[in-house]
Parts: C-alpha cells; sequence; structure tokens
C-alpha cells in the first residue's frame, strides 16, 4: 500500500467534495435562515484538510493497484461522511451531536435514508437542501463521479471502478474508457433528476420540494423535507405516481439506460433476465399486498393499491419512502416488504440490497439441485440473458449471500447486545444493511431512540452494505496486508 498515492487521491477528492459545500450557503442566503456560516465553516475546513493532503504530493504520477483501490474506495465513504457531518455538528439547528450527524450524514451518502431527525418541516432550508443533495451524490457513487475528473489529473482509476460497481460482474464496461463509462452514467443520472423534479413541479410540488424529492428519488435514498415523507403529498396521486416512476426507473441497471439511449430502443429491457425477473416479483408482491389491505379493510380499493404499489415499489428499491406508516400494518406485511428490501433491484442502479441478479442466480442454483436429485447424472448450466453462468460466478455469488447472512446476524446480536430489543435490532440492521432506511420497533418513526453504541455499528453496516460488503471486509483478511 503506498501512502503518498493514497494520500494525493484523498486530497483531490476531498477538495472536489468541498465544492458541493458551495450550494447550501446560496440556499442558507436565499432564504435567509442563518446556517451560512456553518456551511462556510464546513467548506474552509474540508477544503484546507484537501489541499494540505494534495499539495506534498501533487507532483506524483503513479497507478493505482488493486489494493490501493480497495482502500480509497473502503476509507473514503468514512472520511467523506465524517466531513459532510461537519454542517450538521456546527450548526445550531438541528442540534445534533457528533454521533447522530456522523450516521445522519453516511447515510445520505449511502443512500440509506436512516434519519435520526425530527421535526424537518421547521428546519433551515439549507440543512434540508443539505440532506437531499448528500443522497443525490451518494446514488451515482462518489467515486464514479470521482472516476470522470481522476483521469484528466493523471489518475488511473479501473481500481476504484472495480471495487464501487456493484453486481456479480464488475468488469463490464458500457465504453471502451473508464471516464467515459463514468461520464455516460452521469449524464444518463442527471437527465432522469430532471425529469423527475419538472415531473414533481408539474404535478404540485414548490420547486424547492421538487429539487430536493427529485435528488432522493433518482438515488432511491429515501430522505425527505417533510416528517411525513411522501405521506405528505398522499392525497396527490400524481406526485406518488411520479414517484414511483421515477424509483423504478432508478432501480434499473443504468447500463440497459445506456444501451436504450445509445440504440434508440427500448426492446432490450424486456430481453435481460434480471430485469424480467425483477419486474415479476416486484408485480406480484404488489398485488398480493395490495389486494390484502383491500380485504382487510384498511383503504378504499383505489387506496389499497395505491399504498400497496408504493410502499413495495418503494422498500423494494430500497429507496424508503414511505406514504403510510407501513410499520404499524397487520400481520406479516411489514416483514414481507422488509424481505423485499434485502434483496432489492437491479445490479449496476442506486439501490442497495442483495440486488436481484445474486437472488435470481440463488434461485437457479436452488432448482438445478432440486432437479440433480432426480437425473443424478444430468449436466444442467444455469443461463442468465441465453449464456452459461460459469461456476465461479454462481460460487461467488453463494459466498456473498453466506457473507451476507452472516454478517446480519453478528450485526443483530450485537446491537441487541448493546440494549435494543430484537424487533429493533432485527429491523435497524436489515434496513442498514441493505441501505432501505425505515425499520421497525422503536425505530420505525426514526433512529433518534437508537443509543449511541448501536448507531456505530448500524453506521458501519450501512458503509458494507454500500461496498457489497467484500469490498469492506477484504481489509480484514491477514493476506491483504501481505506484500
Amino acid at each position: 500500500m503506498r501512502i503518498a498515492v493514497i494520500a494525493r487521491i484523498f486530497g483531490i477528492l476531498l477538495t472536489v467534495f468541498s465544492l458541493t459545500l458551495l450550494p447550501p450557503i446560496a440556499v442558507s442566503l436565499w432564504y435567509h435562515d442563518n446556517t451560512h456560516t456553518a456551511f462556510s465553516a464546513a467548506f474552509v475546513i474540508t477544503l484546507v484538510t484537501g489541499l494540505f493532503m494534495w499539495l506534498p504530493v501533487h507532483d506524483l504520477r503513479q497507478e493505482l493497484r488493486t489494493r490501493d483501490g480497495f482502500v480509497v474506495t473502503s476509507l473514503f465513504w468514512l472520511v467523506l461522511g465524517s466531513f459532510g457531518s461537519l454542517p450538521l455538528i456546527i450548526s445550531p439547528q438541528p442540534d445534533l451531536g457528533v454521533t447522530d450527524s456522523i450516521f445522519e450524514s453516511i447515510s445520505g451518502l449511502t443512500t440509506t435514508g436512516a434519519t435520526v431527525i425530527t421535526g424537518l418541516d421547521s428546519l433551515p432550508p439549507a440543512i434540508l437542501y443539505y440532506r437531499q443533495q448528500l443522497q443525490w451524490f451518494g446514488g451515482i457513487g462518489v467515486i464514479v463521479i470521482a472516476l470522470a475528473i481522476l483521469p484528466m489529473l493523471g489518475i488511473g482509476g479501473m481500481q476504484l471502478y472495480k471495487a464501487e460497481i456493484p453486481g456479480p460482474v464488475k468488469d463490464t464496461k458500457l465504453t471502451p474508457r473508464i471516464a467515459e463509462t463514468a461520464r455516460a452514467l452521469i449524464v444518463i443520472y442527471v437527465i432522469l433528476t430532471i425529469l423527475c423534479g419538472l415531473g414533481y413541479w408539474w404535478a404540485g410540488m414548490t420547486a424547492f420540494d421538487a429539487i430536493g424529492h427529485a435528488f432522493s428519488t433518482v438515488a432511491n435514498g429515501g430522505f425527505s423535507t417533510h416528517d411525513a415523507s411522501m405521506g405528505f403529498y398522499a392525497n396527490n396521486h400524481a406526485i406518488m405516481a411520479i414517484c414511483i416512476v421515477f424509483m423504478f426507473t432508478a432501480a434499473i441497471n443504468f447500463g440497459l439506460h445506456f444501451f436504450a439511449f445509445r440504440n434508440r430502443s427500448l426492446r432490450h429491457y424486456w430481453q435481460d433476465s434480471e430485469f424480467r425477473f425483477w419486474v415479476m416479483l416486484t408485480l406480484c408482491a404488489a398485488l398480493s399486498i395490495s389486494l390484502y389491505l383491500w380485504y382487510l379493510g384498511m383503504f378504499t380499493p383505489s387506496g389499497s393499491f395505491l399504498h400497496g404499489f408504493f410502499q413495495v415499489v418503494s422498500i423494494g428499491t430500497t429507496a424508503g419512502f414511505a406514504s403510510e406508516n407501513f410499520s404499524a400494518w397487520p400481520a406479516f406485511l411489514p416483514y414481507v416488504l422488509l424481505l423485499l428490501g434485502i434483496l432489492g433491484a437491479c445490479a449496476g442502479s442506486t439501490c442497495g440490497g442483495i440486488k436481484a441478479v445474486r437472488g435470481m442466480l440463488i434461485m437457479k442454483s436452488g432448482l438445478r439441485e432440486l432437479n440433480r436429485l432426480v437425473h443424478a447424472n444430468a449436466v444442467i448450466p444455469i443461463k442468465v440473458n441465453r449464456k452459461i453462468v460459469p461456476e465461479r460466478v454462481t460460487d461467488a455469488v453463494w459466498g456473498f449471500f453466506a457473507v451476507y447472512i452472516l454478517s446480519f446476524f453478528v450485526f443483530t446480536v450485537i446491537v441487541m447486545a448493546t440494549g435494543e430489543n430484537f424487533v429493533t435490532a432485527f429491523s435497524t440492521v436489515a434496513s442498514c444493511l441493505s441501505n432501505i432506511g425505515p425499520a421497525l420497533g422503536d425505530a420505525a418513526a426514526h433512529y433518534g431512540s437508537v443509543n449511541e453504541v448501536a448507531k456505530w455499528f448500524l453506521i458501519l453496516a450501512m458503509l458494507m452494505g454500500r461496498l457489497e460488503i467484500f469490498t469492506l471486509l477484504v481489509l480484514l483478511t491477514p493476506a491483504f496486508w501481505r506484500h
């Protein structure tokens, strides 16, 4: 591991990140909410730290190795989350301590959407805007954004790309050069954000709310400018429909969006095995839950389908918006929604969770073993998109799933050991590890009541979920540190 190379990259990235603190200053000055001093102080601290790290080694020209890429990718989210918490620590509103500020910041950047803040409707506009902006940058992946800049500075980024991009097949590039790939993803992401914001504004949101909710919708983050989340607009069916459409769109592999943009065709969406699997699963879950809500008489027929479809798409895409307090829904419904969130949506999207392609491969692998019981000598390949999946990939998926489940149980036991009850521990760990946001039990409304020790473990769970577990765990292996 080369400290100088890593320090240079951290310096550049922190310097660039400091620029993201300028828009909230403008928002504060526009609304006269007196938080511009907190953002200005955070800007200066972040900028000076970045320059302090970069200047001594700015002439260094060395390519990143894979090992360095894992270190930068893993540590940068923690470092960025810490510096991103500065405005929340410094500002008198919302009056958060260090732990809560870092929790809120990392929750935003990892697009988890778990919040410790209450009274959102009365917070300064600049703070509300900043939370939404954190999710927007986190959605595309700050590392992927950096890939569009680092090549111009003489820093190769393929190692970061491999460590950051989700999914079982990480070496597939949309364009020949990594910088072009990053720019293509960013263009698609920005276009979706603009269309979503315009849709919200057209449907009746204020310009401020439309921008903020567009940020968190396309990022599948779930932060809102209102305590009631999207339930604030539950009576506006147009807004709810727009939210469903863009949460769904952002949960599709961005590679499919890229090919649709380049080829001017939508045919390849349905040709993708993962997309078909996830759409059918989502439709079945949404119809089942909607019909069950109607059967229970909780809502009118139209209300049952509205809230049923909204919550399935919201939790299933790990966005985490709420149209209703689904934690209070009867019987198995809250747990079904959590399980959908744990699975997540498509790889290569802004969602969290295990990813649908992994769930599909696990299901196909299980069916293959059942067939082998009947036909012991049969050779039954697993196919995705009509191509045979190598056994190495299937093994990796099963390995990921095993480590995911093990991590889930370990975190649940640890959070329970800090004093939380089982429902709270189980749901908060599931929510943070899968970057969903909403939880059950004592954290149903917000995470403010969760004890501080538990919050630090939940922060680690959010980071592990965002980095797909292995990227972070590999740093703990002795083999990684051997030369």
